[in-house]
């Protein structure tokens, strides 16, 4: 930043003159957050009547298809924008067929939140994990993922996701040279105009637990050998920058909150729409400690969001964005 950009104090500087009330410390914000900024993700299970509770993840459903249109409906009622969908499938084989099929867990949900909420943006996340009875991100070799095999089978469902009417594609597997495999996959099918937000630097995280409950995941081992290490900064960077170069339209950290130097890092080498995921544990967390007592939630979410936003983020994906659309509304 150009030092003409920044206050220099002076002896008789005080800052606390901007500070004084309410108003003036509005009017001279740096960083705001908009209900426009949020992404909502739900999880749509197949095959059940009533929605089931989360219970590592307090006031987080998965909901079953046939709630799925007005659910849509209340988030656009509430100012949100977009969505990203995660299916539980009952359909679950060794590479995530389900996901490939037109009339697939995938597909249909798609298609019902595009009719129930046109003018939403709705996201496809697409890997294999919540289509595999192995839970793993894509095609299994040996104790591994085969990275090259997992990247035909993610064009494929790339292509399903774009022709149901996805808006655009959200890749979350972590497969080297994806974002290149997908979007040669929907240029040839005649989908050049659907964007790919990458989950660009998603690192091998202990935040996602509750994730697993979420998905109902049957998940085991570990994705270490393809999700990035913690403590590898540098790395990140260079994950999303070759993402980019690939033809990523947006970038993606995940989680958030333990990574907003490397948040800041990106923003600093890049122009392209930045978010980041607000993750399961992360959001059980801030439950935890407010039904402790110990915080007072809305403020620390309210925090959390806008430290999000000062790093650099564009958009922010929480599974609080219901309660942060109501809670800025009512400060209007």
């Amino acid at each position: 930043m150009a030092a003409d950009h920044l206050i220099t104090p002076t002896p008789d500087f005080r800052f606390r003159r901007l500070r004084r009330t309410a108003a003036l410390r509005d009017l001279v914000r740096q960083t705001h957050l908009r209900v426009e900024d949020l992404i909502l993700p739900l999880f749509i299970e197949e095959d059940i009547s009533e929605a089931v509770a989360i219970s590592s993840m307090p006031g987080v459903y998965r909901y079953p298809e046939k709630d799925l249109a007005d659910i849509v409906r209340k988030a656009a009622a509430l100012g949100i924008r977009a969505i990203i969908l995660f299916g539980v499938s009952h359909h679950k084989d060794d590479c995530g067929s389900d996901s490939w099929q037109e009339d697939g867990l995938m597909a249909r949900m798609i298609r019902t939140a595009k009719t129930a909420a046109p003018d939403m943006v709705v996201i496809s996340d697409n890997c294999f994990c919540e289509y595999t009875d192995h839970g793993h991100c894509g095609v299994i070799a040996g104790d591994d993922v085969d990275n090259d095999a997992t990247l035909a089978n993610l064009a494929r469902q790339s292509v399903v996701a774009a022709q149901a009417g996805a808006d655009m594609i959200a890749p979350s597997g972590m497969m080297d040279g994806m974002i290149s495999a997908i979007r040669a996959g929907l240029d040839d099918a005649g989908f050049s105009h659907i964007p790919v937000m990458s989950y660009s630097t998603k690192f091998a995280s202990a935040f996602y637990g509750p994730f697993r409950d979420a998905v109902d995941s049957t998940f085991k081992g570990t994705r270490e050998s393809y999700q990035m290490d913690p403590g590898n900064a540098r790395e990140a960077l260079a994950e999303s920058l070759q993402d980019e170069a690939e033809g990523a339209d947006l970038l993606m950290v995940k989680p958030g909150t333990a990574y907003l130097d490397v948040i800041a890092d990106i923003r600093a080498h890049s122009e392209r729409p930045l978010a980041v995921y607000h993750v399961s544990g992360e959001y059980a967390m801030i439950k935890a400690g407010a039904a402790a007592g110990v915080i007072d939630e809305k403020a620390i979410v309210l925090e959390t969001m806008t430290a999000f936003k000062r790093a650099g983020c564009d958009l922010i994906i929480t599974y609080y964005a219901e309660d942060i659309a109501r809670w800025l509304a009512s400060e209007r």
